[in-house]
């Protein structure tokens, strides 16, 4: 099994472990802070589910009806995980207007606190383990699902000192106040997800510093005469691009060929153990000029 799998089936059972303790504390103490977090954690699991559907998906070979395979199953785990995150923190947000406009008084604040402790112990852990294979696979769902969790662990912790300071002040109104603002921060993070997400499924380039990369390697090769019409883009772990080489027109066509399969394995190199497939157009002049003015 992929370590990408390995994660999402972690995550789906850190996440089954925290709603059932945080649900049943929350619904018995009345607190809107820890029915957040309990909600916010059935929510990872619903997701934790899905990416792990997504997955299994997207790592499926290209075939007659995806040619170009199922990459981008992870772009649309990212823009529904983003888009639960938002749906929750509204639903949050409610919640905590309601209690400021009818207050209620928090019962078991020592079980209350004692689940919160263990809580972030636990998520913290999660976040270490999801970081470090997000850095080692660089893939996006388990880049949107370690910070879906790092800002669990941020709200676990908000959650937390909020009924530390309500036990020993009795003052309830922080319970609310805490739940707006946890549903603010849901909201900001959501954004970066759900950009990264859109983004892939419109097809856009690479960074401009991998596609810097492409062009010194290119502009570096002594057996063409040149390039154009550069083009990229990323389906889940899988990188795309397409150039147009200019050759001699007196090349034959096995050695341009040869030449081609060179510099795509160089192009390859250029991100390490990532899938890349790179589609080279080979012409026997610069057609750049003359393709803009029948444009």
């Amino acid at each position: 099994m992929r370590i990408e799998k390995i994660a999402t089936v972690v995550s789906s059972s850190t996440a089954a472990l925290l709603v059932s303790i945080k649900l049943i504390v929350g619904l018995l103490s009345g607190s809107v802070a820890l029915l957040a977090s309990a909600i916010d954690s059935l929510l990872d699991l619903i997701v934790s589910l899905f990416n792990y559907f997504s997955l299994h998906q997207s790592e499926r070979k290209a075939d007659e009806t995806f040619n170009f395979g199922r990459g981008k199953m992870e772009a649309i785990a990212a823009v529904v995980e983003g888009s639960i995150i938002s749906i929750s923190a509204l639903y949050i947000l409610y919640s905590a207007i309601d209690k400021l406009l009818n207050p209620k008084e928090i019962e078991y604040m020592d079980v209350a606190i004692a689940v919160m402790i263990v809580s972030i112990v636990i998520t913290a852990a999660l976040v270490v383990f999801l970081h470090r294979v997000a850095v080692r696979t660089n893939n996006l769902v388990i880049k949107a699902d370690a910070l879906h969790y790092k800002t669990d662990l941020f709200t676990n912790a908000a959650v937390l000192v909020s009924l530390i300071v309500i036990y020993y002040s009795g003052f309830e109104i922080v319970d609310a106040v805490l739940g707006i603002a946890i549903a603010i921060y849901m909201v900001v993070a959501a954004y970066p997800i759900l950009k990264e997400g859109v983004m892939m499924l419109l097809d856009v380039a690479l960074d401009e510093s991998e596609i810097a990369k492409i062009k010194t390697l290119l502009s570096m090769q002594q057996d063409i005469n040149g390039w154009h019409y550069l083009k990229t883009r990323r389906s889940g772990g899988d990188i795309f691009i397409s150039v147009h080489i200019v050759f001699d027109e007196a090349i034959l066509l096995l050695d341009a060929h040869r030449i081609s399969d060179r510099i795509e394995i160089d192009i390859a190199r250029l991100f390490n153990n990532q899938s890349v497939e790179t589609i080279i157009h080979l012409d026997p002049f610069d057609d750049s000029n003359c393709a803009k003015e029948h444009g």
